[in-house]
């Protein structure tokens, strides 16, 4: 009775271990997916680059596929949404073997360090890619103070 209740035991510990293995590779390949860098990206997530110029901010954000039809642009105060759709290119009466682009709507809000200027906004799409410049609002805008 004794062996069989070790050999019981020592079972368990090594699906115990099966468990660990399997466990550690999905953690690693789930921080793989959320950073990015594993074999897809975060489903909807449109990468951005955002730099700030001084007396404004510069966003380049990757939207393959997408027109400036398919794309909406809103600003508030500190607060940007991108939002669009990724539209399907598959042409009629194909039938998909394999999709890994993804298709459909979009959404993106960023928290800016600054209020910006609405009316001096520019946006341009090319080649797959968003370029917004967004001019700071006067009062956000860094100014030299001299000394008396």
């Amino acid at each position: 009775m004794l062996t069989l209740w070790s050999d019981i035991n020592r079972m368990f510990r090594t699906v115990d271990l099966l468990q660990d293995s399997i466990n550690g590779m999905l953690s690693e390949l789930n921080r793989s997916y959320r950073l990015g860098t594993g074999l897809t990206s975060e489903r909807g997530m449109v990468r951005t680059n955002l730099y700030d110029l001084g007396g404004k901010f510069e966003i380049i954000a990757e939207v393959p596929g997408s027109t400036k039809d398919d794309l909406n642009i809103k600003i508030q105060g500190n607060y940007l949404e991108l939002s669009g759709e990724k539209k399907s290119d598959i042409p009629e009466g194909y039938s998909t073997h394999r999709m890994e682009r993804e298709t459909g709507t979009f959404t993106r809000s960023f928290t800016l360090p600054a209020d910006v200027n609405v009316d001096g906004v520019e946006a341009t799409v090319k080649n797959g890619m968003l370029r917004l410049v967004l001019p700071k609002s006067e009062a956000a805008k860094p100014r030299q103070i001299t000394i008396s």
